[in-house]
């Protein structure tokens, strides 16, 4: 009698619905299995991305491309599926020729400008170096017509939405990487930096989301929460400024990739500093002055902070507040192909595409943001052979060759012996 009447008066949850209270321990166990999970995974990555950074800048570059074409492959296969059942030929073979042709491309404009000094002096690569663009051109001219005499009557309108889909995906994952190696030569730092950025940022919106999260933030991803967001932001903010602050003091980090890339993290890389990593003086203005000092009983005046770290507090703002819609525009991309994740490469995160959405937009703004508020213009001797093959012809090559020389000399760095001069005629 007594249970009849707490079930008709609205009883406990157990009485009335036993049902619902047992799935929500259930949904519970799962969530707290999945975070262990994801958490176990996200440290073997975090080690194993570490032994390849140690590993070199060829390593770092190697993974790069790696990356990229697993990501690819991912995207892509999400219209493999339809084009076989229509019997497509040749579909899977042009989007891997269309991949190959633009890598050629990219990274050979990387290879030769960052390397000119070993390219323009080869005999075999000068020729592919300097007609490097008619031939990539010509590759893809190659790719386009391929896809034109393959074109089967009644499945136009289809071939043409993939064609216009692997170039989106050649677009936003193939040319943004190349980006993201290209800041690789500049010196690792520009490539570890946003790195780190993002996957900080990721944790401790899954952190702050998990604990705090309440308010949605977008409906594309219904998981991420307004307080995650704003939390991961402030902890991404802090955490670059002293992750930057203790990566600029290691050469292996700043210094630019100049002659070769088989330099380790044991080489003892040295190099002259770019001005942005040298701390300069800032006088503190009275009333930040006289906080600080109520804050932390000390009277502070002036404080000693380079540049680069002022840079690091943009990029992280960037990290926190811009690429994670990358994430969201990969989630709008699943939502479209009515799939959960990209793969199923990585326990508890997804596939690779599914870690990497916010690495592309990160890594393409911090290439911009350094060739236009960082780099400092330098002559080099690429450059220099760079002026000298396109501009003289062969007699005044060997003319400006014999008048290097006899500068040389005159000015006591090499001795007249010890040096064949070569006549101009």
């Amino acid at each position: 009698m007594t249970k009849r009447k707490k079930e008709k008066s609205g009883g406990t949850d157990e009485l009335s619905n036993p049902t619902e209270g047992m799935e929500k321990r259930i949904d519970d166990k799962k969530k707290w299995k999945n975070m262990a999970v994801r958490t176990l995974w996200t440290f073997v990555m975090i080690g194993g991305f570490f032994a390849i950074l140690a590993a070199g800048h060829s390593m770092v570059v190697i993974l790069v491309v790696i990356i990229q074409t697993l990501v690819y492959k991912e995207v892509i296969a999400l219209a493999h599926v339809p084009s076989r059942e229509k019997k497509l030929p040749w579909f899977k073979t042009l989007n891997w020729y269309f991949l190959a042709s633009t890598n050629y491309f990219l990274y050979g404009e990387s290879i030769i400008y960052y390397f000119k000094k070993a390219v323009l002096v080869d005999a075999f690569i000068l020729p592919l170096a300097t007609h490097h663009r008619f031939i990539s051109f010509t590759l893809y001219c190659i790719g386009f017509v391929l896809f034109v005499a393959n074109l089967k009557k009644g499945h136009y309108k289809f071939q043409f939405t993939q064609f216009a889909w692997t170039h989106m995906t050649l677009l936003i994952v193939v040319c943004q990487s190349h980006f993201i190696v290209n800041n690789i030569f500049e010196g690792l730092i520009w490539f570890l930096l946003p790195v780190s950025l993002v996957i900080c940022n990721d944790i401790f919106a899954y952190i702050c989301g998990f604990f705090w999260g309440k308010t949605p933030l977008i409906k594309l991803s219904p998981k991420k929460t307004r307080e995650g967001f704003v939390g991961a932001w402030i902890c991404t903010v802090i955490f670059g400024f002293f992750w930057g602050s203790l990566l600029m003091r290691w050469n292996y980090m700043i210094c630019p990739v100049s002659k070769d890339l088989t330099a380790t993290a044991w080489s003892g890389m040295t190099c002259e500093p770019n001005p942005v990593f040298i701390s300069q003086k800032y006088i503190l203005s009275p009333w930040l002055s006289g906080l600080l000092k109520r804050l932390i009983f000390t009277d502070i005046r002036t404080i000693w902070i380079a540049p680069f770290q002022w840079h690091v507090l943009v990029m992280s703002c960037f990290a926190s507040l811009i690429a994670p819609f990358g994430g969201f525009f990969a989630s709008g991309v699943k939502r479209a192909f009515n799939i959960k994740d990209f793969g199923q490469s990585i326990p508890g995160h997804g596939g690779i595409t599914d870690r990497m959405d916010c690495q592309f937009l990160m890594g393409l703004f911090s290439y911009i943001y350094y060739q236009s508020f960082i780099k400092t213009t330098s002559l080099s001797v690429g450059t220099v052979l760079y002026s000298i093959i396109n501009s003289l012809k062969p007699s005044e090559q060997l003319e400006l060759l014999d008048s290097l020389q006899q500068y040389l000399i005159g000015q006591g760095l090499v001795e007249e012996g010890k040096v064949a001069c070569v006549s101009a005629a």
